[in-house]
């Protein structure tokens, strides 16, 4: 069935939802979870918007019984880690490449398919500011560099000062970005101006063409996940998605220590993250995510 008009904007999540299908069918599952819940959001009456939505609906739920024993699916705070480290290991990925001036197809994909992931976050909660920013430079990363091969120009490698863009009425100077060493990315300096969702990526995604075709190096989606990847120091921060069985009591902990509703919370977060960097042998994140969690539970202090 055809992608209505008025849901073009989600075209590139269903794409790589398409694309993930087999090789991370959770990943799929949750970018068309996205693509539904935004397309209820732009139109649910038209007949041609509401019959392509009761139909991926009816794919969401027959994925849902398919992978009722995969608790990234069944539960959401695990999804959530998951859908993050991924999207994460995809912007990191990219990030590096940028930094070597290794610019390709492959990197301006990851890129952009990143910031569709964080994204898709959303249907967990308020995405952080962290990721809110990783999602705008991604974004607009994929857009320069693409636009700068297409011209034949060479694009400035790693960050840059971002022109124009929907945060203009914060000031009219363009912020700088600097996600930090490739090892785990994080903001510094001022919040970033970006151009708008519209703007040169058309108003679902990028231009046409912007690294839709595999070429040579680590496979169309990025980064490499298996033994040998060099992402094992990536840091996972907390996402904003809290379980809804969180008891309203709890005993204190050992020693003395007395923890909130928010830190058992916060602690079993980190427990989920480090399981799913295990998914990924990723035994460094891991390690620091369950570190966290003991010095949490410890202590009473992050």
């Amino acid at each position: 069935m055809a992608l209505p008009v008025q849901f073009k904007a989600v075209q590139h999540h269903l794409r790589t939802a398409q694309e993930h299908d087999k090789r991370d069918p959770v990943v799929a599952y949750y970018c068309r979870l996205y693509a539904m819940q935004t397309g209820m959001k732009l139109d649910s009456k038209t007949p041609d918007c509401r019959k392509f939505l009761v139909k991926l609906m009816d794919q969401l739920e027959t994925m849902k019984k398919e992978l009722g024993d995969n608790e990234s699916v069944s539960q959401e705070v695990v999804g959530n880690a998951h859908i993050e480290n991924y999207a994460l290991k995809m912007f990191l990925y990219a990030d590096n490449e940028d930094r070597a001036g290794s610019f390709h197809k492959n990197m301006i994909k990851s890129f952009y398919t990143s910031s569709l992931l964080f994204d898709v976050l959303s249907v967990f909660g308020e995405l952080s500011e962290e990721n809110i920013q990783h999602r705008k430079y991604a974004r607009w990363k994929a857009t320069y560099i693409h636009t700068c091969l297409k011209e034949g120009e060479t694009p400035v490698a790693g960050p840059l000062a971002m022109e124009g863009g929907e945060d203009e009425e914060e000031g009219a100077d363009g912020g700088f970005y600097d996600p930090g060493p490739s090892s785990g990315g994080s903001f510094r300096g001022p919040q970033p101006q970006v151009p708008p969702d519209h703007g040169a990526m058309g108003p679902g995604g990028p231009a046409p063409g912007i690294g839709f075709t595999p070429g040579p190096g680590p496979g169309p989606m990025g980064p490499p996940v298996g033994p040998g990847s060099n992402y094992n120091n990536i840091h996972i921060p907390p996402g904003a998605h809290a379980p809804a069985n969180t008891p309203a009591e709890l005993p204190p902990a050992a020693g003395g220590v007395r923890l909130t509703p928010d830190d058992f919370t916060l602690a079993q977060k980190y427990c989920k993250y480090a399981g799913s960097a295990l998914q990924y042998e990723d035994t460094a994140t891991a390690v620091q995510n369950l570190q966290k969690a003991l010095r949490l539970l410890t202590t009473g202090k992050e």
